[in-house]
């Protein structure tokens, strides 16, 4: 059984209540089946639920059941606070650590998140759009600062409702890159703190593959793709053994060295007094235009004749072979310079989108999508859900990559099981 776990909730502050006309108004909505009649009074309870992690209000319910549709009844339960306070940032929380735990602190890639969903920013954006959310200043947070995460900590210790206490702003205004540099979520302090600190950077793009493709690197192991690009550091006879190399080693860095590539400028530095740290209350992302970082060279007599990375350009050698039904957009080169392009070839893929569907599905309706007909401990009813799975990706894309339009559709779904 899947394990959901939701942080202490937030007190409610402001309770946003809207017509259920206004929802419709808007979002363009994508419903068939039972998707697409009113609810009754049970089944608007259980998508409230599921949405905001608490029962609508009387005056609430009421609204739901003059909607027309079960996913205009669940819009209206997107509008709860603790829709954004809880069940978004519980999602998001686990992308910006490498633990992959809910239990961490609010900080600027979670808040990035949640400020999108609740703004209906395109989602196809986050790993390359010049954005930030940070507080508006009304809950004596203090000022976005690009070297700590206090300003996100006193927002907590405020209880400040995120729903309404984050404003839209740009990261090229506040953290010192230049906004060719900015890619999303990426250079959030969050992520360059967790996966730009130390190492080689191949962890950035690690934990991007997992958080936004829903694949880690076993599962898209490619040795059919050429190993030139392979850096320096990585020896070609693991343990003596040159064999092992060529089944195994070069089945994960052929792909992601060419595309890790794209994050060769930056760093995340942070004072000698954290070395030997597991987090990092200070310290900021760095970004060296036009000069790779050391870390690109380090243990480079492992292989001398490994790739030497002279710059931040990147190629996708997935395009081609088996990691091709990740489906890559045919309006882009696979080619680059540096992490905004490589976050536009990510977001534009086919498993970005089914990887945000999948993930709103298992946080709205507590399980994975059943991949089978038959009855299943997760899923008694048996059936399987993966025509609901395409026809939400395809409504994703076709209204603007709207994840509340999919957090809506799946409550809907779900709201009988």
């Amino acid at each position: 059984m899947r394990q959901f776990v939701r942080l202490a909730p937030l007190p409610r502050v402001t309770k946003v209540v809207l017509k259920a006309t206004a929802c419709i108004g808007a979002l363009a909505l994508l419903s068939t089946g039972a998707n697409a009649q009113a609810v009754n009074a049970d089944q608007a309870t259980r998508i409230y639920n599921r949405i905001a992690g608490i029962p609508p209000t009387a005056a609430e319910l009421q609204q739901m059941l003059q909607a027309p549709t079960a996913v205009a009844a669940a819009l209206i339960a997107t509008n709860d606070p603790k829709f954004l306070d809880d069940t978004v940032r519980n999602m998001a929380a686990p992308w910006t650590n490498r633990n992959q735990s809910v239990f961490v602190p609010l900080n600027d890639y979670t808040a990035t998140v949640i400020g999108m969903v609740r703004d209906n920013v395109p989602f196809n954006t986050v790993l390359s759009a010049d954005i930030l959310y940070v507080g508006d200043g009304t809950s004596n947070e203090g000022a976005y600062s690009p070297d700590n995460n206090n300003m996100y900590i006193n927002l907590d210790a405020a209880n400040a409702d995120l729903s309404v206490k984050l404003k839209k702003t740009t990261q090229s205004s506040l953290i010192g890159i230049p906004a060719a540099a900015v890619a999303g979520v990426i250079t959030t302090r969050g992520a360059a703190s967790a996966f730009f600190v130390n190492g080689t950077n191949r962890a950035m793009f690690r934990f991007t593959m997992i958080n936004h493709l829903c694949n880690d690197l076993p599962t898209v192991m490619d040795t059919t793709r050429p190993p030139d690009r392979i850096r320096q550091d990585v020896t070609r006879s693991p343990g003596g053994v040159s064999t092992l190399f060529l089944t195994n080693c070069i089945g994960c860095h052929s792909g992601m060295d060419p595309m890790a590539q794209a994050f060769a400028y930056y760093d995340f530095s942070y004072p000698a007094s954290e070395v030997g740290a597991t987090a990092w209350p200070i310290g900021q992302i760095v970004y060296t235009a036009g000069q790779t970082q050391p870390k690109y060279h380090i243990n480079n007599t492992n292989f001398p004749q490994g790739f030497n990375t002279p710059d931040d350009s990147w190629n996708n050698r997935w395009r081609t072979g088996p990691n091709a039904n990740l489906g890559w957009s045919a309006s882009l080169s696979g080619a680059g310079q540096g992490a905004q392009s490589l976050g536009q070839e990510l977001e534009s893929s086919g498993a970005f989108a089914s990887c945000q569907v999948t993930r709103v599905f298992k946080t709205v309706c507590y399980r994975a999508p059943a991949v089978s007909a038959l009855p299943s401990p997760q899923n008694p009813s048996g059936g399987s859900d993966a025509a609901e799975i395409q026809s939400m990706i395809t409504s994703f894309q076709s209204n603007n990559y709207s994840l509340r339009q999919v957090f809506a559709e799946a409550a809907a779904y779900c709201m009988g099981n």
